[in-house]
């Protein structure tokens, strides 16, 4: 049964929090900047209002969550902290007297009560309406960009992860005690997974009642994530090798991952106004029209959009200037500077209006490309007098033997497209390009500060889950750093 609101906090010792943490810490900071009762408003269908044990109120949980990716920290860790940080209980809004929750309970509100509730827009949404009440946004420009994340199951199989939590673990120990490895099981040395299993689970019994060691704060740390994969890989057994969401996304050329991908619009002010999350090998470009309408669904007043290459689609150029917005894109080489297959070898003859073959024969006809979609950019077709071709003395890696046509294929420049060129020359473009960086140095801090650079759990779902409370606490910190 969902509390009807949120707890009064009644204690004689509630004043040792004015003594105790500080005017200028980041949990009273963000106590003190955002009301986080619409979380229950948000879940209260989720809830039974007449019926069952009362329920820990859905704020403290979610603050759970959020202290969880703010420091990086497992379920366990997160709940045995707030057992003794005084900065944890006041953010929760528990008297110090108070016991902390069962880390399950974490795991439960996860999957019962934010399951099919969408998370990614809703947090997106408090911090941008914050931002904007709090006269913080004030540019009209939106920056985008994806930033890739691996999957948890990718580049190690489960018993490489079991291998590595294991050996993390007996690290800590080593340092602490560099005669306790006689007094520890066996190490697993085939690559069997249930024998993996059975070591590891046979390890963190070995450490069940050795409070002496399991009291060090970096002992525990490895200990408790060794514990969270066990229960995770039972948990997914049958899909621990990989990750049914997940897909092989493209880098570079030579560079590729398998995971997700997040596609982020950010303000100039570096706050994130809207984000779609999706699995690795889509298009960056597609996404650009959701992030447009999200940003605005959200308050933002927008007039240009700053992006790289993957954006200037037709399709885009066409919807930026249907909106009125200035895309800050440039084109694709192809486009710009006329790139051709073979271009040195077919040239083009300007008073017939056609293409010349390596061979000198001309071709017959030309026509636009039918099969051409509409979000891609059209093309001009030249076709040769393949009776020509088949006895060609040329026809090696140009012609295919017993083939009924021969076609050179060009790219036409719309008028879309050959206003943009114009546009990439002008100073306003090459001034307002130079802001990606910012984007940049935001995809930066979300892996490196925020642990964005893998998925902490398997599925889309779960990504999108992590990807709210990442960008949420990152919307959150930057909107302090700015007041």
């Amino acid at each position: 049964m969902l509390p009807q609101q949120g707890r009064l906090l009644l204690s004689n010792h509630s004043d040792l929090y004015d003594i105790i943490i500080a005017k200028d810490n980041l949990l009273r900071r963000i106590k003190e900047l955002i009301d986080f009762s619409f979380v229950r408003e948000e879940l209260i269908n989720k809830y039974c209002h007449n019926n069952g044990r009362r329920a820990v109120d859905p704020v403290c949980l979610f603050k759970y969550l959020l202290l969880k990716t703010i420091y990086d920290i497992s379920d366990v860790d997160v709940v045995e902290r707030s057992r003794v940080d005084m900065s944890f209980k006041y953010f929760l809004d528990m008297a110090p007297e108070d016991d902390v929750i069962n880390p399950s309970t974490l795991t439960k509100f996860r999957r019962l009560r934010l399951k099919d509730t969408d998370l990614l827009n809703l947090l997106i949404s408090k911090t941008v309406g914050l931002a904007i009440d709090k006269g913080i946004i004030k540019s009209t420009t939106l920056i985008m960009d994806s930033t890739h994340t691996s999957s948890r199951a990718n580049p190690h199989t489960p018993i490489e992860v079991l291998k590595m939590r294991s050996r993390e673990l007996r690290k800590s120990l080593y340092e602490v005690d560099e005669f306790i490895k006689d007094s520890l099981p066996g190490k697993n040395i085939d690559y069997n997974l249930e024998n993996e299993l059975t070591y590891s689970q046979a390890l963190v019994h070995n450490l069940k009642d050795n409070e002496r060691l399991t009291s060090i704060p970096k002992v525990r740390e490895k200990l408790n994530l060794l514990r969270e994969t066990l229960d995770d890989i039972a948990d997914h057994y049958t899909i621990s090798t990989t990750d049914t969401d997940a897909r092989v996304g493209h880098k570079t050329k030579d560079t590729s991952f398998f995971g997700f991908k997040t596609h982020i619009a950010m303000s100039e002010e570096r706050i994130i106004t809207a984000a779609t999350i999706t699995s690795g090998e889509k298009g960056d470009g597609y996404q650009l029209p959701s992030l447009v309408e999200i940003s605005k669904a959200n308050g933002i007043q927008l007039d240009t959009i700053v992006a790289d290459t993957a954006y200037s689609s037709a399709y885009n150029l066409r919807l930026a200037h249907n909106q009125q917005i200035e895309l800050v894109s440039k084109l694709h080489p192809s486009i710009s500077h006329g790139f051709r297959e073979n271009a040195d070898c077919f040239k083009y003859n300007k008073d017939a209006g056609m293409y010349i073959c390596p061979a000198g024969h001309m071709a017959i006809r030309k026509a636009k490309d039918s099969r051409a979609k509409e979000k891609l950019t059209p093309r001009q077709v030249y076709y040769f007098d393949v009776n020509k071709c088949k006895v060609c003395s040329l026809q090696e890696g140009c012609y295919k033997p017993g083939a009924s046509f021969k076609t050179y294929k060009v790219t036409i420049k719309t008028d879309t497209q050959i206003a943009q060129l114009e546009f990439q020359q002008t100073k306003y473009f090459k001034q307002k390009y130079r802001e990606r960086y910012k984007i940049e140095a935001k995809n930066a801090e979300l892996k490196h500060v925020h642990g964005y650079s893998r998925a902490i759990s398997y599925g889309l779902p779960a990504m999108r889950m992590q990807g709210a409370m990442t960008i949420f606490t990152a919307n959150l910190k930057r909107i302090l750093k700015l007041i």
